[in-house]
């Protein structure tokens, strides 16, 4: 799994090197202290995972994060606690809170790595199964117009019918594949092939509609340009 790391603490990079040196499937390519260098690097390489810092000058890691088009996983590595809830809602694998010990740093690693591999054998299949009730029911992803949260519940809002699963929204927007669904709102992800038309705070479906936050909207745009 190849990683960079981007932090504008030398001292927080050496950590993180040092850290990544002793997780065998974890290949750390590059460090920077210079967000846009690292960005430049982006553009050029593939990357399947980013260890970000959130307070940095110039552009903060989230934003930098939400201006990438092609998203590879994320775990922040920050001293401040005031933006779990924001990693949480931007899908990241894990908030290390600095200084954070290698047993912790170790096991987003493997949460990464769980993440990754299921990613990729995903993309080689065109359904997932979800939990409904006491079974799992297979659902094609042509067959899904939009999702949409509902707190320990999503709806699968598929072209024939609704379906109600018993999934945290976070979990499924890990079993989707990312050039396919893109998410528009903190509660909805939608089919990119499905979308007819796009407006400036909703996306037409169908006959439906559905709603596209400012916070997401460049992801949608991305994504309809990608």
């Amino acid at each position: 799994m190849r990683a960079i790391a981007i932090d504008d603490e030398p001292i927080a990079l050496e950590i993180v090197k040092s850290h990544a040196s002793k997780v065998p499937f974890l290949e750390l390519k590059a460090e920077f202290t210079d967000a846009f260098k690292a960005l430049e690097y982006l553009q050029k390489e593939p990357i399947d995972l980013i260890f970000l810092d959130i307070k940095m000058p110039d552009i903060s890691g989230i934003d930098f994060f939400n201006s990438l088009s092609k998203k590879p996983l994320l775990i922040f590595t920050t001293a401040y606690t005031e933006h779990a809830v924001t990693s949480f809602e931007m899908d990241a694998v894990d908030y290390l809170l600095k200084p954070f010990s290698l047993p912790r740093f170790i096991k987003a690693c493997n949460k990464a790595f769980e993440l990754y591999n299921f990613r990729n054998t995903t993309e080689s299949t065109d359904y997932i199964f979800i939990k409904t009730g006491y079974e799992q029911l297979k659902v094609l992803f042509d067959d899904i117009l939009y999702l949409e949260a509902a707190g320990n519940y999503v709806t699968f809002v598929l072209k024939d019918k609704k379906v109600l699963s018993r999934s945290t929204f976070n979990e499924i927007v890990n079993l989707l594949p990312a050039d396919k669904f893109v998410r528009v709102h903190r509660s909805y992800i939608v089919s990119v092939a499905r979308i007819d038309r796009v407006e400036r705070h909703q996306v037409s479906i169908a006959s439906l509609t559905v709603p596209v936050s400012e916070a997401y909207r460049h992801e949608l745009i991305a994504a309809l340009n990608s």
